[in-house]
């Protein structure tokens, strides 16, 4: 996968990240996301990855807990500076910056049909906006994640797990983000369908050449997509780079056991 260096999409600068005062998640941090480039963010639960994938999508959903404030360094998002940001910067960066919590599929509106939850951002981007060019946004990106058209008239409740998964990845890319956030994209969904949603990530990357920071817990799934990985310890970065460099000289333990583990 190709990588340009033109441009820097997201940049962290010791960038520290709490939920209150004292309540540190994240601490010190740096990194940076070029245009077109997948960065993986791998660790285990409790190590700060979500925490910071919520900063830098700037979004919260509902019933989710409020989003990390930073507490120390900076944050910059398409060239905008998010430490002491306005309502408004973070509002009109919400509309670049596609967000895919969490087991995304669960927060889809139950009591709309398929493709409106698709197509729903769209209308709350823009109350005007054409009904029909919202419907044909929305279907064009339910065949892209791989699912019948006929989906579209159905409810959440009538959809398997990975596969309201792939809806939700189709909502948080239909207003055309210049970058995605995907927080653990798989977690819950069957073995056979991580893959098939990773594979749906990376195709659309290179189809639509957003850029794209992937949370993940398994290193053996995240590799197949990223071009490089950052991993997450009790807050801090162990590892940072292209996989294979950071697996062949890991410093610190925990990298040594995911390189054990990938042999």
């Amino acid at each position: 996968m190709s990588v340009s260096h033109s441009a820097v999409t997201v940049r962290a600068d010791d960038l520290t990240l709490g939920y209150g005062v004292r309540e540190v998640a994240v601490d010190g941090v740096n990194f940076e996301l070029f245009a077109g480039e997948i960065l993986g963010i791998v660790g285990e639960a409790g190590s700060g990855k979500s925490t910071l994938a919520r900063a830098v999508a700037g979004q919260t959903l509902l019933g989710e807990t409020p989003p990390p404030r930073i507490l120390g360094g900076g944050l910059s998002v398409l060239g905008a500076a998010l430490r002491d940001a306005s309502a408004r910067v973070r509002n009109q960066l919400a509309w670049r910056v596609g967000y895919l919590p969490q087991d995304g599929g669960s927060t889809l509106e139950p009591r709309m049909t398929i493709g409106e939850n698709v197509a729903s951002p769209l209308f709350q981007r823009d109350r005007r906006a054409n009904p029909d060019e919202a419907g044909r946004r929305a279907a064009a990106l339910i065949d892209s994640v791989r699912l019948p058209l006929s989906v579209m008239d159905k409810f959440p409740h009538e959809l398997s797990r990975g596969q309201r998964q792939r809806i939700a990845l189709a909502r948080a890319l239909v207003v055309a983000p210049e970058i995605l956030v995907a927080d653990d994209p798989t977690m819950g969904v069957d073995v056979l369908m991580r893959g098939r949603i990773l594979d749906v990530i990376k195709v659309m990357q290179q189809e639509h050449g957003f850029s794209a920071i992937v949370v993940g817990h398994d290193l053996r799934e995240l590799r197949t997509i990223t071009d490089r990985i950052a991993v997450m310890h009790a807050g801090h970065f162990v590892g940072y780079g292209k996989v294979d460099e950071v697996l062949s000289d890991p410093l610190h333990p925990y990298v040594r056991t995911l390189a054990a583990l990938q042999r």
